[in-house]
């Protein structure tokens, strides 16, 4: 289940390295460390030479060649860091393992420092204080969700849009630290554990269930409307389509339809999204899922199933609102709610109904 899927409204390119270890970068860091909650990160996995904390890391045999030593199969920079492994600079240790298709790349960080090095990857850091506090709970809380169900991986998240979108040292400031320590500890939970807390950019006006989307009905996941989210650049959108295009992005999933003359919506979902999409071609017709169409066509421009399909001429025209899955929390939702004065505990009992903030120690 990608909770993370098409609901960033932007990924911000930031930069920053080593000049966050003063102030309150350095405390998060600390503070998490005390409290024993660590998170292993996996920042990528590569067949081709890696520099980690400035050695050059690199597939050798059945192991691993750090620079020109031969070594075992794991190898650890310890923390507390900064440390440089690839394209990021990260707190806390960083491993490197070989497997099976190459190496991982393993972030061992501190839970607070990771919620701090993921915030602004996520939202945008000068949005209000009360949304940047939501989506800290919210990260804080998927990222327990999901190191509970994985510890057999040997990782707890990816770092990127499989999970959450993690920029490290690079990713944090003032406001995104503010949020961490305003909200810290603090996690959605249902009969005493953490939530699944999916979330997206937009929902186009309704969220859909988890039922309706992922097959699994959860209690706290439900369709909800969702009000003024007219600033979010996903409100609306077009996108138009060659015929030739569409029958060739259907081709792999055994559709092999020849040219396409007809594609319509079959099937809705209780949320008024696509489920179904039957085509019809030169050679015979088939139907498709929505949510399979739009991963073979590109989940950037098929922004999310809640569209209509329009004929025009040699083209098909998608047209839809909103971004993601739209499960859970909408971020632009949480926007307008916190401009219109509502604090994060109202939007996070707004988007996870029936679920208790709970400050927990480890």
């Amino acid at each position: 289940m990608q909770a993370a899927e098409g609901r960033a409204p932007r990924r911000a390119a930031r930069s920053g390295g080593a000049r966050w270890l003063a102030g309150v970068g350095v405390a998060l860091c600390v503070a998490s460390a005390a409290a024993g909650q660590d998170l292993r990160v996996l920042l990528l996995e590569t067949d081709a030479p890696v520099r980690v904390a400035g050695a050059r890391v690199a597939p050798d045999g059945a192991g691993l060649r750090v620079d020109d030593r031969p070594i075992g199969r794991r190898w650890v920079v310890p923390g507390p860091g900064p440390h440089r492994a690839g394209s990021h600079w990260v707190r806390g240790s960083v491993a490197v393992e070989r497997s099976a298709s190459g190496m991982r790349v393993i972030n061992r960080v501190p839970l607070e420092a990771y919620v701090a090095g993921t915030l602004s990857r996520e939202v945008y850091s000068r949005w209000a204080s009360d949304t940047l506090r939501a989506q800290a709970v919210v990260t804080r809380t998927y990222a327990l969700y999901q190191r509970a169900r994985h510890q057999a991986l040997g990782f707890d998240v990816e770092a990127g849009t499989a999970d959450q979108v993690y920029g490290g040292i690079g990713a944090e400031n003032p406001a995104v630290e503010r949020a961490v320590a305003l909200t810290r500890s603090e996690v959605l939970v249902w009969n005493g554990e953490p939530i699944l807390a999916a979330f997206h950019s937009a929902s186009g006006g309704r969220t859909a269930s988890a039922e309706e989307v992922w097959g699994d009905a959860l209690p706290y996941l439900r369709s909800r409307e969702v009000d003024h989210e007219e600033d979010s650049p996903d409100t609306y959108w077009r996108v138009r389509l060659s015929r030739i295009k569409l029958g060739r992005a259907l081709t792999p999933l055994g559709l092999q339809l020849g040219a396409v003359r007809e594609a319509r919506v079959a099937e809705r979902t209780a949320s008024g999204r696509a489920a179904r999409i039957e085509v019809t071609g030169s050679t015979g017709s088939g139907r498709v899922t929505a949510r399979v169409l739009r991963a073979a066509l590109g989940d950037s421009i098929i922004r999310s199933t809640l569209f209509e399909i329009r004929d025009s001429g040699d083209d098909v025209v998608f047209v839809g609102s909103g971004h993601g899955h739209g499960v859970g929390m909408s971020q632009w939702g949480a926007q307008a709610m916190a401009e219109r004065g509502a604090d994060y505990r109202e939007i996070l009992a707004a988007f996870y109904p029936g679920t208790t903030l709970e400050r927990r120690s480890p």
